[in-house]
């Protein structure tokens, strides 16, 4: 436990952490993303797809408070990087850029806070589905959840749209600036390649958003449509 402590409390324990939980949270966006994209295919396909995940019962359950898991430690993990980063510096180096490192870590602050609301929100919206929030559970005759019509009308309510769009938003501006960083501390990066990796994180977050968000934007523009009773 000791080596455990000690190591999260050094700089490079605290890199790695960050590195490895990141790694896991692009993967889950991208399968996540791959899922979602069914909705294009048909209907019943949505449906399949999320009978499909909700079958695995409370291994899903233990996935999920992984993931979420991962999550905070992430974000905690880097403020703290950020924290120390800016207390180690020289202080002449704080003359010059004491503004924008404080910019940079409020940023990260409110960002990470808002982005973790938006992944809480849209477990509540997507899984929990309380009643007493307004959010209505849909189910098909077989009794089983009908998905397609869970995600059209969550997105018909223009202000749980804003609030999705400016999550993911947020997140993928993440991920375009910590791709390369999560590379270079597991030692997959160099100068030569750094640049490369740069472009290609930052091209492949903003592909995720688009994906991500082309699910909203369809149902405003009247592509993806209740089903008729």
């Amino acid at each position: 436990m000791k080596f455990i402590t000690d190591y999260y409390a050094s700089s490079i324990g605290k890199k790695w952490i960050v590195a490895l939980t990141g790694l896991v949270l692009i993967a889950y966006v991208i399968g996540h993303l791959i899922g979602n994209l069914q909705i294009y295919i048909s209907p019943d396909q949505i449906n399949w797809y999320g009978e499909k995940l909700h079958s695995l019962g409370p291994l899903l359950w233990l996935v999920r408070v992984f993931l979420l898991a991962c999550f905070v430690v992430h974000i905690l993990t880097t403020v703290l990087l950020a924290v120390e980063n800016r207390e180690a510096r020289p202080e002449h180096y704080e003359l010059k850029r004491n503004i924008r490192t404080t910019s940079a870590a409020r940023t990260m602050v409110v960002s990470g806070l808002i982005v973790l609301c938006f992944v809480i929100y849209h477990l509540i919206q997507f899984t929990i589905r309380p009643e007493s929030l307004g959010i209505k559970s849909y189910t098909l005759p077989s009794g089983k959840n009908d998905v397609y019509t869970m995600v059209v009308s969550g997105f018909l309510n223009p202000y749980a749209t804003a609030f999705y769009i400016i999550g993911l938003f947020l997140l993928c501006m993440h991920l375009s600036h910590g791709f390369s960083s999560v590379l270079q501390t597991l030692g997959l990066n160099s100068r030569k390649t750094m640049r490369c990796w740069e472009v290609g994180g930052s091209v492949l977050a903003w592909l995720i958003f688009a994906g991500y968000t082309s699910i909203p934007v369809s149902v405003a523009l009247g592509l993806l449509k209740l089903k008729q009773p």
